[in-house]
């Protein structure tokens, strides 16, 4: 069993993923030494005792955005004795495990390699996206690259680190959204090495990944406008 802890945040009021928890825990578990989650107070309690049974620390939070979320898993993972960390959004997750298993698993396997290592998608998975996803983060993915150095995907919802670059993460984020703030935080703050890796995995598939409600066209591109510009803005500023 390797040294590596999972991390996750969901938001799921209706349950929807529950029966993949119950299809893929086995594999976590077989691929994660500890698994900690933070979900929304307004999860569905039969997927949060679901997530209990099956070996995850839970850990109830405030409905106060991804940020958030993602900064209490982070603090929460770090009360255990894991040295290194795998970040994925938990629909993200469950779309890896269930049609990439050998993929996740060595991905996870090699996180050790850096300090800290972004999660990416391959071409193949980058278009399995909506449109309105693929034209923005086109974007955002090109002003993060130019700003470290080398051409990556930071939109994927997935990243790995030690328990080093966890602590330092945990003491200086505080933006809108950490997709670029994190892995800035390493790279600017810490002086440390960012590596990058492209996965199948992180594909799209509606029913796991989708919007939660229906959404016109132009809120749907509005959103993900907006995303664009707070990610970008967060790559152009941290650690300066």
């Amino acid at each position: 069993m390797n040294d590596i802890a999972l991390i996750c945040v969901t938001h799921d009021p209706f349950g929807k993923n529950i029966n993949l928890v119950k299809k893929l825990s086995t594999t976590l578990s077989e691929i994660y030494m500890n698994m900690f989650i933070t979900v929304s107070e307004e999860t569905d309690k039969y997927l949060i005792n679901e997530l209990i049974d099956n070996g995850f620390n839970v850990k109830i939070i405030p409905k106060k955005g991804a940020a958030h979320a993602r900064r209490e898993a982070l603090k929460f993972a770090l009360t255990g004795i894991n040295q290194y960390f795998h970040y994925c959004d938990f629909d993200r997750l469950l779309t890896w495990a269930d049609r990439y298993r050998d993929e996740l698993k060595n991905t996870v396997i090699e996180i050790p390699k850096n300090d800290f290592t972004i999660l990416g998608r391959t071409e193949r998975a980058f278009n399995t996206h909506p449109i309105e996803w693929v034209e923005t983060e086109k974007i955002t993915n090109k002003i993060f690259s130019l700003e470290l150095g080398q051409n990556v995907d930071i939109t994927a919802g997935s990243c790995g680190f030690s328990r080093n670059s966890a602590q330092l993460i945990s003491s200086n984020s505080k933006d809108k959204m950490t997709d670029a703030e994190w892995p800035m935080i390493v790279y600017r703050i810490g002086k440390m090495k960012i590596g990058y890796k492209a996965v199948e995995g992180l594909e799209y598939r509606e029913e796991v990944n989708g919007y939660s409600r229906e959404i016109e066209d132009s809120e749907k591109w509005f959103g993900r406008v907006r995303l664009c510009y707070i990610i970008s803005q967060s790559a152009i500023n941290t650690g300066k």
